[in-house]
């Protein structure tokens, strides 16, 4: 036995670290304090890898996916071709391309749990801010529904459009801008406050089309990424939304919320624009489910241009409609469960009473 670990004591020690971190996770989950205590720590380390990853302009995690994908490619090939020529030591060939493969997957979901997952378990926007989502009547609902239909008619016309009348900012100026989408809500929520920098671009975006994805924040790399094929009439809100998971905060609800406060008091136009309109989809659905002549009456209040971007957005999103979409769905909707979210991505229409109770 001795002889044996000696022989592959490399994936052992290997296999030993990545218990000892999901021995720290496991106590980072015990209490809101261990959690509390966890993340004050991996924020940093997230901080500093973010800060090393954009001194380039591209997407680390993008590449760092790639690579990962392909060294378990030739992982596996070399592991066969050993024991096709190894006839005499397969069964150590075997245990040890296998092990090799287990330590890869087990590194990334002990690492992914520890840099994210404990932030489930941490204070939430919620409890910092003491702003509590709450039951609200269809009636508050139409009212604030109304009031993003009526900032969305004023704004409208405020922004670029091509010959359409469908939303034209350039992708790249709207990425510029991301810094500042922050600041004026530091006046509210002041614990939000940090540097923000400009989110990376994904240079496969339209793979994360087919899978529904319009963004996401990296806790191996601390970068932003966005969605860069999908229509830019959503992408300043994605931007917000993405620098919210920057800020530690793990529910998506709270990060469409921060999405939607930020834009509404950004100076920017553009971002304004964005955020209102993405408020308006969570509002504008919620009334839909709960009182079709209401929602008639705050839909009559959009301007065809809003219309438009509404419409344009719809037809994107059905192109990916399929099999990749909806099993990535399932998963992303199990890993929320893993991780203590009974709702999964159900509990996004929590963000419909964030704004009721705000706005």
């Amino acid at each position: 036995m001795l002889r044996f670990f000696r022989r592959h004591r490399g994936v052992h020690i290997w296999l030993a670290v990545i218990l000892a971190l999901f021995a720290v996770y496991g106590y980072g989950v015990s209490s809101r304090r261990a959690a509390n205590a966890v993340c004050a720590v991996t924020q940093r380390i997230k901080d500093g890898l973010g800060a090393a990853c954009y001194l380039v302009p591209f997407s680390v995690v993008e590449w760092l996916y790639l690579g990962l994908g392909l060294g378990a490619a030739v992982w596996i090939a070399v592991t066969i071709r050993r024991l096709i020529r190894r006839k005499g030591e397969r069964g150590h060939t075997l245990y040890s391309g296998v092990m090799g493969l287990l330590c890869l997957a087990l590194s990334i979901w002990a690492a992914f749990s520890l840099l994210w997952g404990v932030n489930y378990k941490a204070d939430s926007f919620q409890d910092v801010s003491g702003l509590t989502a709450r039951p609200a009547s269809v009636d508050e609902l139409e009212r604030v529904a109304a009031l993003f239909a009526r900032e969305l008619a004023e704004l409208a016309d405020q922004v670029e459009r091509d010959e359409n009348g469908v939303f034209a900012e350039d992708r790249e100026e709207i990425l510029a801008a991301a810094p500042a989408v922050y600041q004026n809500l530091y006046e509210v929520f002041p614990f939000l406050e940090r540097e923000d920098r400009v989110p990376k671009p994904l240079l496969f975006s339209k793979a994360y089309s087919a899978m529904q994805f319009t963004g996401f924040f990296s806790p191996f790399t601390g970068e932003s990424n966005v969605n860069v094929d999908s229509p830019a009439c959503l992408l300043p809100a994605t931007v917000a939304h993405e620098l919210a998971h920057q800020r530690g905060v793990a529910s998506e609800q709270e990060c469409n919320f921060l999405a939607i406060a930020a834009c509404d008091r950004c100076d920017n136009v553009v971002y304004r624009y964005s955020g209102y309109l993405k408020g308006f989809i969570h509002l504008n659905n919620a009334l839909y489910a709960e009182d079709r002549d209401r929602w008639q009456a705050v839909r009559s209040l959009l301007p065809e241009t809003v219309e438009a971007d509404l419409r344009d957005h719809s037809a994107y999103w059905a192109r990916f409609d399929g099999i990749t979409g909806t099993v990535t769905q399932k998963v992303y909707d199990a890993t929320l469960k893993s991780y203590g979210l009974t709702d999964g991505v159900k509990s996004y229409g929590t963000v419909v009473d964030l704004l009721i109770a705000y706005f």
